[in-house]
């Protein structure tokens, strides 16, 4: 197939111990926003033309509400993906896109103009240059040291670079959502799990990062607000970056129990909140966690048509019963555009555990967004798909996603999270926590409102 490799001399770093440092030269880190994008993608046009040159993204701060302001909804489409015309386009797609197609009979993908929106705030572009001659991993790859706030490697050396640039990549710097998750049964019917999640880095505190702070990425609060039965659930991460040194600390408050307690298999493949067993615990924004369970391999770039530019799907004016369907969600309603993707493939070390035996992820090279990756089982077989809908919060310089959905091939079920078509308020940018809200304490509070 005639996909855009790396060169070779990448393939051989992609293989070398974690434990090697992964600075590059002052060099090397000069060509960020020179041939390559800030964050380390290749700034120039693919050699056709369909992927064009990255001209600084797409921002627009004067738009209060992204929901229902579609930049580019103009744009006609190019073309459409069904059963009829798989094999002119099986080049540009994943093992797992093709495998929907073979389960779905429905199944078809529209694909518009290549439009590269992906852009950060300014203000991160020094930090991400300083990244990428002082970051490096902690010895095994389970941690990163010595970098500030997003993406320690734009220039990777190899798989877990590339891993830990999509788990530490900027989603803005706090930010509440009220959202929805939907675990859907075969025959499309599904219950609505309303969720409210608060995500802030350390340095967007009311008193910014403090000596406390020293290892961790993020903290992270997960309210259960419906279906009845579950309302007053709340989970609270306190995510760490050298997890080498201090892994991941979770509690939860059980409303039926009214205690708060620590939460050790919020990791890996313990349950996802309120998922039916449709999603394991690094499942959540396609892949989180520590990265220990697998041997990862940069396998090189691929140009893939992923879900982007999702704004159509994010539009008020539809309701959840407009997107849910049977089998998959509304592929009318869903954006895909040819990009380069970083193809990083993740298998299951010897002695470890893990439902799932092998992961590819798909990164978007201009975001660092895992935005697809198949999951496969311990078998070897392919089981899961999972699909980010990209899309650029203009109005706040963030690539985040309009929804992810992981699809279970055996099953025809699967779980989409993120939508906020009938939530109000949506998304709340303007939020200024403090580290209290964080604890414990804060935790106990909101189980018992």
């Amino acid at each position: 197939m005639n996909k855009l490799m790396l060169k070779a001399g990448v393939f051989a770093m992609s293989v070398i111990s974690a434990s090697v440092a992964a600075k590059v030269s002052p060099e090397e880190a000069a060509r960020l926003g020179q041939d390559l994008t800030p964050i380390g993608a290749e700034k120039a046009a693919n050699a056709d033309g369909s992927i064009p040159a990255w001209d600084g993204g797409y921002s627009d701060h004067a738009v209060d509400v992204v929901r229902g302001n579609d930049p580019f909804a103009d744009d006609k489409p190019l073309f459409t993906i069904t059963h009829d015309n798989l094999d002119e386009h099986k080049e540009h797609l994943s093992e797992g896109q093709i495998a929907m197609f073979d389960k779905h009979s429905d199944y078809k993908m529209i694909v518009y103009p290549t439009r590269r929106s992906a852009t950060y705030p300014d203000e991160l572009w020094p930090k991400i240059k300083s990244n990428a001659e002082q970051a490096e991993m902690v010895a095994g790859g389970n941690g990163v040291e010595n970098f500030d706030t997003t993406i320690p490697f734009p220039i990777p050396e190899n798989g877990l670079e590339a891993v830990w640039n999509h788990i530490t990549r900027y989603r803005g710097g706090a930010v509440t959502r009220n959202i929805a998750q939907f675990p859907v049964l075969s025959n499309g019917n599904y219950t609505t799990v309303e969720l409210k999640e608060t995500l802030v880095f350390p340095e967007y505190l009311k008193t910014g990062r403090q000596e406390a702070d020293d290892n961790i990425l993020f903290y992270f609060m997960q309210e259960v607000e419906a279906p009845s039965r579950l309302t007053g659930t709340v989970l609270l991460v306190h995510e760490t970056i050298n997890q080498v040194k201090e892994g991941r600390r979770a509690w939860i408050y059980n409303a039926g129990q009214r205690r708060v307690r620590r939460a050790p298999n919020v990791a890996y493949d313990g349950p996802g909140t309120a998922a039916d067993g449709l999603r394991t615990s690094d499942n959540l924004d396609m892949y989180n966690g520590a990265p220990d369970k697998y041997n990862w391999e940069l396998k090189g770039k691929e140009e893939i048509y992923i879900p982007y530019n999702n704004y159509k799907i994010m539009d008020p004016e539809l309701n959840y019963d407009d997107i849910i369907k049977a089998g998959h969600m509304n592929q009318d309603l869903i954006r895909y555009e040819k990009h380069r993707v970083w193809v990083v493939e993740g298998t299951l070390k010897d002695g470890e555990r893990h439902i799932y035996s092998k992961r590819t992820m798909y990164l978007d090279e201009d975001s660092w967004t895992a935005s697809l990756v198949d999951h496969y089982d311990g078998r070897g077989e392919l089981w899961r798909v999972g699909e980010a809908l990209n899309t650029q919060f203009y109005n706040q310089d963030v690539p985040w996603m309009a929804a992810e959905a992981l699809y279970d091939l055996d099953s025809g079920r699967y779980i989409s999270l993120g939508l906020g078509n009938e939530e109000s308020p949506y998304m709340e940018w303007d939020i200024s926590p403090s580290r209290d809200d964080f604890s414990t304490n804060a935790l106990r509070r909101k189980g018992f409102r």
